[in-house]
């Protein structure tokens, strides 16, 4: 009330000359002087009694349209009560921000209250920066920061600074949903008719997007050819399909860049909010990962907890395994190959095997296909080539000779790409004193489908070093069948799913038959894989099928004993 009272006081009181007040008349004439020598806004409030008086204001206040010389203060109008609580407490120095207009014209200014000399007559001097141009700049800049420059859409930082305002309230994120959308064929159309068209067709499924989507979605290019989707759920987790069905809708008519009408297909993830999600950055990953899926299934796919918990998982493997590849943990294990003839142990399949430091044995169908997405089936590759060298080396020295067995390595696809597999054959065949023709590499058929020339000249430098070439998995690939007659292939080994089971099924018959009849025209050696019993072997040899390998023989061994086994089954 008090407040209000000298507010009403400041606003009737025009300012009272300096000479009324005597006593006071060389320190205020003093400062009024000083204040004129400013050059930014700049006044002298004055306590007489229980009134306040504008005392004095420099031409920048005046200007700024903050007072006038008569008395008439608008600031004081607006900050009395900041300027009364000054002038009653005990500081001799406060600073704040203010703004001063309406929201067109604004001005931002720093208020600096300093008290001056006390005495009978309490003053402090009032003086406004306006840092209006530096707050600007930092607006434009950062709207610059959290815009794309070429879509003019929100960029990643500027859609997860909308998501983050809308997740702030735990009771309210079940109503959003982030769907993140990948253009399949952008990288193909970007390289072969140049950077305009691709800018060309992202600013064209920019505005077929922002046509398909409501009032209250926010559409963002959250990456090169990626846009993200806020979405508010009105009816629930069926509004983010019905948007997903008008995306594809929107897009599905094709787009005219310089001669050519081009479809794009689009790979769309979603991710939905929940009570428990908190970071914005972390729904957008989870849609982003479901976009992977939507690749292999070709529709919108939302985020399922268990499959991002399976990848988290892969991703410890990768950093277990590539410690076990550095530490010499992993070892290999070694199941025989029998001759169907003669009954006679031919061979050994080396097998990766993985024991971590815990004790806990994890398979193969576990970590290789994490070794090769990850690139560390190069290392554990040149590590199976060199062991397996090794250990029929040691076989070799045990028996005072040829010990009568070869070794078959399997090669990965990924690593007939990435690396030289001739010269590290070469090199382990030469540090442990072995020919050639003891060795068998094992190519899968998906190493053709991916670069059959790369792999043709690979298979013909092994064969150069006397090694035996053998397809694994003969059957389940999608290989050319001229490979097998263009290809330096000796074995081809049939698959474990056409085996298991043949007795009772006249249709794997059938394909066995063909297989083994195929492979017996082009002049090749057969293996079944998945033996488990003596008449599947039996019908296989009279078959004609020239090896076997299986559970009826031996599961995978250590070396020590696949050793013992040879000599006794010699």
């Amino acid at each position: 009330m008090m407040m209000t009272k000298a507010l009403g006081r400041l606003r009737k009181s025009p300012a009272v000359p300096l000479a009324e007040e005597p006593s006071a008349v060389p320190s205020l004439g003093l400062a009024t002087a000083a204040i004129n020598l400013l050059p930014i806004p700049a006044a002298l409030v004055v306590q007489r009694g229980d009134r306040f008086d504008l005392a004095a204001c420099n031409t920048a206040f005046q200007h700024a349209g903050l007072g006038t010389a008569d008395g008439a203060a608008p600031l004081l109008e607006l900050l009395g009560g900041r300027v009364e609580a000054f002038l009653h407490g005990d500081l001799l120095h406060d600073e704040f921000g203010w703004q001063f207009g309406d929201s067109i014209d604004c001005r931002h200014y720093r208020v600096t209250l300093a008290r001056l000399e006390r005495s009978q007559l309490q003053r402090c001097l009032i003086t406004l920066l306006d840092h209006t141009s530096e707050l600007r700049t930092e607006d434009n800049m950062r709207r610059e920061m959290m815009t794309d420059s070429l879509t003019g859409l929100p960029n990643r930082a500027g859609f997860s600074d909308r998501l983050e305002a809308k997740l702030v309230d735990p009771a309210q994120r079940a109503r959003y949903a982030v769907m993140v959308i990948d253009l399949d064929r952008f990288s193909r159309v970007n390289a072969c008719l140049g950077s305009m068209a691709g800018d060309e067709l992202l600013i064209t499924v920019a505005r077929r997007l922002k046509s398909a989507l409501r009032a209250q979605d926010v559409l963002a290019r959250t990456g090169g050819d990626e846009f993200g989707i806020l979405l508010t759920l009105e009816d629930g987790p069926g509004d983010a399909r019905h948007v997903a069905d008008r995306i594809v809708a929107a897009l599905s008519t094709p787009f005219r860049l310089s001669d050519f009408e081009i479809t794009m297909s689009v790979s769309i993830g979603i991710a939905f909010g929940a009570e428990e999600l908190a970071d914005a950055g972390e729904l957008i990953r989870h849609a982003q990962f479901t976009v992977k899926r939507s690749k292999v299934s070709g529709k919108a796919e939302s985020y399922q907890p268990q499959a991002f918990d399976i990848a988290r998982e892969q991703f410890g493997i990768e950093t277990a395994l590539r410690r076990a590849v550095e530490n010499g943990l992993m070892r290999l294990a070694y199941q025989p190959i029998c001759d169907l003839a003669t009954g006679k142990i031919v061979s050994f399949e080396a097998l990766a095997r993985w024991t971590d430091e815990e004790g806990r044995d994890h398979s193969p169908c576990d970590f290789i296909p994490v070794a090769e997405e990850s690139g560390l089936i190069v290392p554990l590759g040149r590590w199976a080539i060199d062991k397996a060298a090794e250990t029929l080396a040691d076989w070799d020295r045990r028996s005072g000779g040829d010990c009568g067995a070869k070794l078959a390595v399997n090669l990965s696809a990924i690593q007939l790409q990435r690396d030289r597999i001739a010269p590290i054959v070469e090199r382990a065949l030469a540090t442990h004193g072995l020919e050639g023709r003891r060795f068998t590499l094992e190519l899968t058929e998906s190493a053709l489908v991916i670069d059959p020339d790369r792999t043709a000249d690979i298979m013909r430098a092994l064969k150069a070093l006397g090694a035996t070439i053998a397809m694994d998995d003969f059957g389940t690939g999608y290989s050319n069948l001229a490979y097998l007659q263009r290809l330096p292939i000796d074995v081809l080994k049939i698959d474990r799913s056409f085996i298991t089971g043949m007795l009772a099924d006249r249709d794997k018959i059938a394909i066995v038959r063909a297989i083994l009849s195929l492979a017996q025209a082009l002049g090749m050696g057969t293996t079944a894989e998945g033996i488990e019993s003596n008449e599947l072997a039996q019908t296989l040899a009279a078959l004609g099928c020239t090896y076997g390998q299986g559970y009826v023989y031996a599961r995978p061994l250590e070396a020590i004993d696949a050793y013992a086994f040879l000599l006794e089954r010699s």
